[in-house]
């Protein structure tokens, strides 16, 4: 036994001795410093394990990573250098020194008992050149797991087995991918071939959608827990992909068709429909084609066409849907899934809808400007009937910044926005908006709730945003009905298709009763009787 022992360290030494260059240097003996071992074990129920070594020139340890954008390796001081603590990532012994001058000496590693495998790889650095040391604990043996396991319970070190299926691939070089397994997803930093080296992803020919086995040790990046330089232990090819470009698609608010093609080698394709997306999404039709075997591909996949339908989304927030696709093959099912998400319907909404709606929500305002706090960006306050709401810039119809000037917008005009509720620490606005049009009444308008305007005396001069429901439409020729929000009701007598616009033309509006919308007009009186003079339109808030 101790010499199959030995022998084992012998092969393990000259397989890590292989392939090297000047910043993977070779192992053992340096121009700059020697160490007994290159590889170092400590048993699994606790203990050290020691290396000497002859440096001609001061040394220190280093840490080695690689740079999860570029991929390049980096390598980091082993030790605080305030504290001279070890700060080494996801290492789990102790070690005597981590810096020393030339000479010779001994280090210590030392670690407790270990329920499981570890291994690291360590760099000492002298001079211009970088002795590479593996320690290891116990039987590296992997653990089969789950992705939620090695997520949340693994240990950084151990080597872990796990299955799952791929669902990005996020570099096609070094092998970077996602896999999932229903219990979570894992990122698999680093893939190996199977000859065991690196930035040779492609040649696995794994693709989004296969099931793969990989086995690897756990690393916490940051706070990014993946599994590092992994080796592919099976592939299991997915018997469906997506076969069209956009593996995801942007649908128009108002709905509409959309197709999904996928290509199986299953005895079939079928579709199923997630309960979150059952409410607006249809299923229309499907089209089958046969796929021509060629000299190159015996057996060629069949494609379908799949056609669904999008309901028209009405909320004021973009929403995400999906579908998903199978095929079956003597006992082994695979399954893509296709993401789409619909665009919002931009609400007409009054001043209060807005302020209590959530992030991201998008809205048409119209409101009267109270004040401009910065004419240069278009910074204002603007007030209907319902509330206040703050303008964070305003952009041109063009969406040109900063010249908020040449849009002509004063105090006391009414004007029209459009743009994305968002929050300044707690407080909503709207940032970015959107000019759309404004009123100039000469005057002013003062923008009132039904309660306030009754309360106002007569007066054939001054002007008032209502914004309210339509209720008991009386004639629909020149507009006659009651505008009404929660503080009253008040009639409105006639109304202008706009303002300075044609009388006898409401119907061209498209007025039904319910609807919510926004007008200018003047208190009045008949008959003792409160009512709206010389009313204008100006916008339909809500048509539900």
């Amino acid at each position: 036994m101790i010499r199959i022992k030995y022998l084992f360290m012998t092969i393990f030494a000259a397989l890590v001795l292989t392939g090297c260059s000047k910043d993977d240097d070779a192992l053992g003996s340096l121009g700059e410093m020697s160490v007994s071992n290159t590889y170092v074990s400590i048993p699994v129920t606790g203990g050290e394990a020691k290396i000497t070594f002859k440096a001609n020139q001061s040394w220190k340890m280093k840490d080695i990573i690689k740079n999860t954008e570029t991929g390049k390796t980096q390598y980091l001081d082993g030790y605080d250098k305030n504290t001279g603590d070890p700060i080494y990532k996801d290492l789990w012994c102790s070690i005597s020194q981590l810096s020393g001058e030339a000479g010779e000496g001994e280090i210590t590693f030392t670690a407790p008992a270990s329920d499981g495998g570890h291994e690291k790889e360590i760099i000492i650095e002298v001079g211009e050149t970088r002795q590479h040391l593996k320690v290891r604990q116990g039987e590296f043996t992997p653990e089969e797991v789950t992705c939620n396991f090695v997520n949340t319970q693994g240990l950084d070190g151990k080597n872990y087995r796990v299955k799952g299926v791929v669902t990005a691939i996020a570099q096609n070089v070094y092998g970077n991918m996602y896999i999932s397994d229903g219990t979570g997803e894992v990122y698999i930093y680093g893939t190996l071939d199977k000859d065991g080296a690196e930035k040779n992803f492609a040649s696995l020919g794994i693709e989004v959608g296969d099931e793969v086995t990989v086995e690897g040790p756990r690393v916490t990046y940051g706070s990014t827990v993946e599994l590092s330089n992994v080796t592919v232990v099976k592939i299991v090819k997915s018997l469906i992909k997506i076969a069209q470009d956009d593996e995801t698609a942007m649908v128009p608010s108002d709905g509409g068709e959309f197709s999904v093609k996928v290509a199986y080698k299953g005895s079939g394709a079928y579709f199923s429909i997630p309960d979150d997306s059952k409410e607006f999404v249809v299923f229309k039709d499907s089209k089958f084609i046969a796929g021509v075997p060629t000299k190159l591909e015996k057996n060629p996949a069949d494609t379908c066409v799949f056609t669904f339908n999008a309901l028209p989304n009405k909320g004021s927030k973009s929403r995400t849907g999906s579908i998903k696709f199978a095929s079956s093959k003597s006992g082994n099912t695979s399954e893509v899934t296709y993401t789409f998400e619909q665009s919002s319907a931009i609400v007409k909404g009054t001043i209060s809808a807005f302020n209590g709606d959530e992030d991201g929500a998008a809205y048409t305002l119209t409101g009267v400007v109270k004040s401009i706090k910065n004419s240069t960006y278009g910074n204002m306050y603007i007030v209907d009937g319902t509330g206040e709401a703050y303008i964070y810039g305003t952009l041109t119809a063009d969406g040109e910044s900063k010249k908020f000037e040449t849009l002509g917008v004063k105090e006391g005009d009414v004007v029209t926005v459009k743009g994305v509720r968002a929050n300044y620490k707690g407080s909503p606005q709207m940032t970015n908006a959107t000019y759309v049009s404004h009123i100039t009444v000469p005057g002013g308008v003062t923008a009132a709730s039904v309660a306030e305007f009754l309360a106002a005396p007569v007066n054939d001069e001054t002007y008032y945003l209502l914004s309210g429901s339509v209720q008991n439409i009386t004639n629909t020729k020149y507009g006659n009905f009651n505008i009404a929000d929660v503080t009253g009701s008040v009639y409105v007598y006639g109304l202008l298709d706009g303002w300075a616009g044609a009388s006898k033309n409401f119907a061209s509006l498209g007025i039904v009763e319910e609807n919510t919308i926004s007008i200018l007009g003047v208190r009045a009186e008949y008959n003792g009787t409160p009512q709206v003079g010389k009313g204008a339109y100006v916008s339909t808030l809500y048509a539900e």
